[in-house]
């Protein structure tokens, strides 16, 4: 058991005060938009100063002989504290083959995982599952296209964007909102300032209590960020999902999605690979979109915690790449889940006491360790709540 270091990116959309008081660092001013704990080579955490990947090449028992026949010697999962100020660009993730057709498709084209255009930056898909902190605000998944109809009518535009949101009325399904989303995204000239239309129109609309008012402050909401960002139409097409503090929701690989506001740990298969269609000026790969997203509709499940046993509750997924729990001993001594893994254990408030292996350390909010997986089983004790992250398989 080893104390494990995070690394911080600084993005321009993230808060300013809220990762900081987590880690219990001081406030400088600039945007702490994400900490990571993890062995991605693109930012891996440390442990006395050693990259954590190092640390696991030269060391490869330590993530567990299920997850290591799986994966090989690497860790297959990346934790995050997320903190948006503001939305960020539509997205979505890879799945594992197209990640890895994507990523050597890209190598054999000789782009630098640096380059702007390069759009596969690793061979891993990207599920992930975002568990609130606090109020946590997302776009998520397809709307039903005739409900997202009705809204702009009920806006007073569906005449004006008729030329862009007719299919969704005209046509069923998924093939409604890839036409309308692709459309969106290629639009020029005069049809590009539609989306002014749109927040000229939302203005009159934004104090309703029902859902027109929300669909109309989430347009204000992205115009203040992205101002005449024909995107901003793109994103109207997805639910507005509000998690509350312990609530979470998980998003596989195909699913458009774009963060708002609030502050959550986020759990992901070890990958960096984004795909973006929206809101944002980093580059747009449509035709890669056209096979990744997944144009489907439907309502947004919110993922409750199971009951806490034994100061232990789980958040499910069908994710091999990863299990997430809460941890919250309660004065007791319990079992930290995930034997059989490696695990990352992160204090999000007040202490907890691990010990493994005859070892034990006292971890304040903002700390975190890295248990390997062959070592003795790990136990916690205190007053503090904790997430613990292990692989899906073991």
């Amino acid at each position: 058991m080893q104390l494990l270091q995070g690394t911080i990116k600084h993005y321009p959309w993230g808060t300013t005060d809220a990762i900081p008081a987590l880690l219990g660092v001081p406030a400088d001013g600039r945007p702490f938009a994400e900490y990571w704990l993890g062995a991605h080579p693109l930012s891996p955490s440390t442990i006395d100063g050693a990259r954590l990947d190092d640390v696991i090449r030269e060391y490869p028992d330590c993530l567990g002989e299920v997850p290591r026949q799986t994966f090989g010697t690497q860790l297959s999962f990346l934790v995050k504290i997320l903190s948006a100020r503001h939305a960020l660009s539509v997205q979505a993730h890879p799945s594992r083959a197209q990640a890895e057709d994507g990523f050597a498709r890209e190598n054999l084209a000789g782009i630098p995982l640096d380059a702007p255009e390069r759009t596969y930056r690793d061979s891993w898909p990207k599920p992930e599952v975002l568990i609130a902190l606090d109020e946590f605000h997302t776009l998520f998944g397809f709307r039903e296209p005739q409900a997202t109809a009705r809204l702009f009518d009920a806006l007073g535009v569906a005449g004006q964007l008729s030329s862009v949101i007719g299919p969704l009325t005209a046509r069923k399904g998924p093939a409604a909102l890839a036409e309308v989303f692709l459309d969106v995204l290629s639009l020029s000239g005069e049809r590009a300032q539609l989306s002014e239309v749109v927040c000229a129109a939302a203005m009159e609309h934004q104090h309703r209590a029902d859902e027109v008012g929300e669909f109309a402050r989430t347009v204000l909401e992205l115009d203040e960020v992205f101002p005449s960002d024909p995107g901003i139409l793109a994103a109207l097409l997805l639910n507005r999902v509000v998690l509350q503090p312990g609530e979470a929701i998980y998003v596989p690989a195909g699913y458009m999605h774009a963060h708002l506001r609030g502050t959550g740990v986020e759990v992901m298969a070890n990958s960096d690979n984004v795909i973006r269609g929206g809101l944002t000026t980093k580059h747009l790969d449509v035709s890669e979109l056209l096979t990744v997203v997944d144009f489907e509709a439907g309502v947004p499940r919110i993922i409750k915690s199971a009951p806490m046993v034994d100061g232990v509750a789980s958040y499910p997924t069908p994710c091999p790449e990863f299990e997430v729990w809460r941890l919250s001993p309660d004065g007791r001594t319990v079992d930290v889940p995930g034997d059989g893994s490696a695990r990352v254990v992160l204090v999000i408030s007040g202490s907890l006491v691990l010990s493994q292996g005859g070892e034990a350390a006292t971890l304040t909010h903002g700390q975190a360790a890295f248990l390997p997986a062959d070592r003795a089983a790990a136990t916690a004790s205190g007053t503090g709540l904790a997430f613990v992250t292990a692989s899906g398989v073991r």
